[in-house]
């Protein structure tokens, strides 16, 4: 007769571990609607005290909706009524007359053209302190006036920058009548024909960027184009010379108070 060895004696253990494993199993799932039962459901709710009903009431929660909305709007409204428009597309023009690609990178572009905006809208916004927001915080003027009297220093800066023609074709749109002063042109009107103007006056500048450049490129596809290097890129060779001049004429100082300067 054999006797049964280590080995044969530890064949059963693994299967009576396995139901025992799925027993308890079965009698968690079984015992989990019963729990469920017991358990209490949460629940949420929103509610504006009692009387959420009352039309004061409900006139509030839309003015804190139409506040938030606002403020979520705030960064790009107060871009298209101040100078950042102009500086972002000349910068961004500049790079691709230069051929650089993404070079500078977007975020230098557009912080270069933010801090720009800040120094150049410097005086609007102390003006804007001093007559609007300080009276306001110390309860000097109420919420009326000081929007009035903080629209005016910007509206002023909007109608410099202005031209009549595109003020004229958005009064025209809206079918008002022509204002008999600046004051009186309104905000709807003033701001969509300032922001058409800083698009062309940007494109202009830009145009005078690139002719320089333009020229480059041009003389170095001919030059290779005469040696026979028909499948050599230009932009390979023009691109040292663009950088070269740019360097060379000190474009970024020039470029940067060329735009400073076209706001004054």
């Amino acid at each position: 007769m054999r006797c049964a060895g280590v080995g044969d004696m530890k064949k059963p253990f693994p299967t009576i571990s396995a139901l025992a494993l799925l027993a308890a199993v079965a009698l968690l799932l079984a015992a989990a609607p019963a729990a469920a039962q017991n358990m209490p459901i949460p629940s949420v709710s929103l509610s504006i005290g009692e009387g959420s009903g009352e039309p004061g009431r409900v006139a509030v929660v839309m003015q804190l909706l139409l506040l938030l909305t606002v403020l979520s709007l705030a960064p790009a409204i107060l871009m298209m009524v101040t100078s950042f428009t102009r500086i972002v597309v000349v910068l961004s023009i500049l790079r691709h007359a230069l051929g650089t690609q993404q070079m500078p990178a977007n975020q230098i572009v557009i912080g270069l053209a933010l801090f720009l905006t800040f120094f150049i809208m410097t005086p609007v916004w102390q003006k804007v302190n001093s007559d609007a927001i300080q009276p306001y915080l110390n309860e000097e003027i109420s919420t009326q006036q000081a929007f009035e009297k903080a629209s005016s220093p910007i509206r002023d800066f909007m109608m410099k920058q202005t031209r009549e023609k595109d003020m004229e074709l958005f009064i025209k749109v809206s079918g008002g009548q022509k204002p008999e002063k600046p004051a009186d042109v309104a905000l709807a009107a003033l701001i969509p024909a300032f922001v058409i103007s800083e698009l062309k006056t940007a494109f202009q500048i830009g145009f005078l960027i690139y002719i320089p450049f333009l020229v480059i490129d041009m003389v170095v596809a001919s030059i290779l184009l005469s040696m026979g290097m028909m499948m050599l890129p230009p932009i390979m060779i023009s691109l040292p010379f663009k950088l070269l001049l740019f360097v060379l004429v000190d474009g970024w100082y020039l470029i940067i108070g060329s735009l400073v300067q076209s706001f004054h």
